[in-house]
Formats: structure tokens, sequence, C-alpha cells
């Protein structure tokens, strides 16, 4: 315990140097390839920032090591868990094929790094029924003519000691619309690497990634939306109790 006390200062340090000095570096081919504002131009920054996050994870020792079932190709609307900072990055190695994600629109007003979040992410305003139901529709528009959509259904860190906090409807509303099938994803371990209570408490070791099975919706109406939640809450509650009593 003293020891970690000891280096974790100067690990986040050269966590937080080699984040910046990267980014810095990326951001001009970023705001080049921005300028087409198209499905090709959003295509290659995240083609960018998923090398990047590999490369970078590895590089401060929090590497990806994904467990599971491999899931079929297919486009999803993939749920996770929130715990950490640090799963908006390790979504990139963990998510197979081109996703955008569902985030909020803080984040965007964050310099530089808010310029590259706008490119990759749909923002949404949660306190604006106007905003969640433009995102709806965006989130339909990608799922049918691009790729992947990504929802942390519990919309944000989970403090509660518990597995899970309570999920919100959006992501199981897109899966009955648009009647694609659903992929739970667990990050066990993103905690233990960049804990929510402050940006300074960073650790290495292993991101496990845990895939679980796909929960096909083909037929369902929203009248079955509370039972598909539950559904989808209990598989993720009981794989995360599983990995968390294996430790960090």
């Amino acid at each position: 315990m003293m020891f970690r006390k000891i280096i974790q200062p100067f690990y986040t340090a050269y966590v937080v140097a080699t984040f910046v000095v990267s980014i810095l570096i990326a951001f001009p081919f970023f705001l080049i390839i921005s300028l087409g504002n198209n499905t090709l131009s959003r295509k290659a920054i995240y083609s960018i920032i998923r090398v990047w996050s590999i490369l970078w994870l590895w590089l401060i020792g929090m590497g990806v090591k994904k467990t599971g079932k491999k899931p079929p190709k297919g486009r999803y609307i993939v749920v996770a868990n929130h715990i950490s900072y640090l799963d908006t990055l390790v979504i990139f190695p963990a998510i197979p094929g081109y996703f955008r994600a569902l985030g909020k629109k803080e984040i965007s007003r964050i310099p530089v790094v808010g310029f590259i979040y706008k490119q990759v992410v749909i923002m949404v305003d949660r306190s604006s029924v106007h905003s969640r139901a433009r995102s709806m529709r965006l989130m339909w528009r990608v799922l049918h003519k691009e790729g992947n959509i990504i929802i942390f259904p519990e919309g944000t860190f989970n403090e509660t000691g518990k597995p899970l906090k309570e999920f919100y409807d959006g992501a199981f509303r897109l899966a009955i619309n648009t009647q694609m099938p659903i992929l739970p994803i667990l990050f066990p371990d993103t905690v233990h690497r960049w804990h929510y209570g402050g940006w300074w408490k960073l650790w290495p070791g292993l991101n496990r990634v845990v895939y679980l099975e796909p929960v096909p919706v083909a037929g369902l109406t929203m009248e079955a939306l509370p039972a598909l939640k539950q559904q989808v809450y209990a598989m993720m509650e009981e794989e995360l109790l599983k990995y968390n009593s294996r430790g960090s």
C-alpha cells in the first residue's frame, strides 16, 4: 500500500503526459479530416482513435483482454456498465466494428478533447425532450446505415456500491424501435485502473472486456420494454458479481 502511494503520483503524471502529447500530435489530423463532415470522415476519425486507444492503453500498462464468446457479425445496440472515465476509451478496442456512442453534451465543451468527442459521439442533453428525440432519430439512422450504437444505460457513473445502477429506457426503446439485437458487455476492471472518485486515481493492470450473449428483440413491442430491460440488467448483474468476486 505504501509503495502504491509513493508511485501513483509519478504513474499518473506519466499517463497524463502521454495522453496530452499524443492527442496534441493527432489533433491537426482530426481537424483536417473533420472538414468532410460526413460518414466517411467520421469513420476515418474512428479508425485513428481505435488504433491510438489500443496503443496508448498498452503503453500505460492498461491493455485490454477480451473474454467470452465473440459476438456474430452484425449490427448491435451495445450496452455496458459505466464505472470509470476509462470506459469511454476501452470501448474502442472492445466493440467489434464501427460504432457511434451516445454521450453527454457537456463533454463537448472541453478544449481539444471536446472537438474530437463531437466527431464520434451522438450528443444528448437529457434535460431536453427535443434533444432526446433528435438523438433517437440519429441513432436509428446510424444503426440502419452506418454501424453499431453503444449506450451506457446507467446514464452516469455507478457510485452506489451495487454491481449496477438502475437502467434508463433509451437503449431498450431504441432496440425495439429498430428491431436490432442488444449486445451486453462488461468492464469489471476499469474502476480499479481509473477510479471515478478522482482523475488522479490511476493504476496499471489489464482491463477485461466480457462479451455476453446477444439478446434478440425481433417481434417485440413497447409493452415488452420493462421485461427486456430487466432481462439485460439481470444478465449483466449476475456476470459482474462473478467477475468482481475474482478480484481485479
